[in-house]
């Protein structure tokens, strides 16, 4: 029986589980908002199954991509 509270997004293959708890192809679990951080702000494409602001709720300055220097 498939879980229906898992969304997979057409856009980016993301699975986001129960609302807000996101798997990344690798990496540890994040949320809406680090998704969106990393990812859909900068893909933009039609599609895109994140881009609910209140769903997306609060980014935060850690959500978004910082390479190690």
């Amino acid at each position: 029986m498939p879980n229906s509270n898992v969304e997979t997004c057409p856009v980016c293959g993301v699975k986001i589980i129960g609302g807000d708890k996101v798997i990344f192809s690798s990496g540890p679990v994040g949320t809406r908002a680090r998704l969106w951080a990393r990812v859909c702000n900068y893909a933009k494409k039609s599609g895109c199954i994140n881009q609910d602001q209140e769903a997306i709720g609060s980014v935060h300055e850690n959500d978004y991509y910082n390479p190690i220097k």
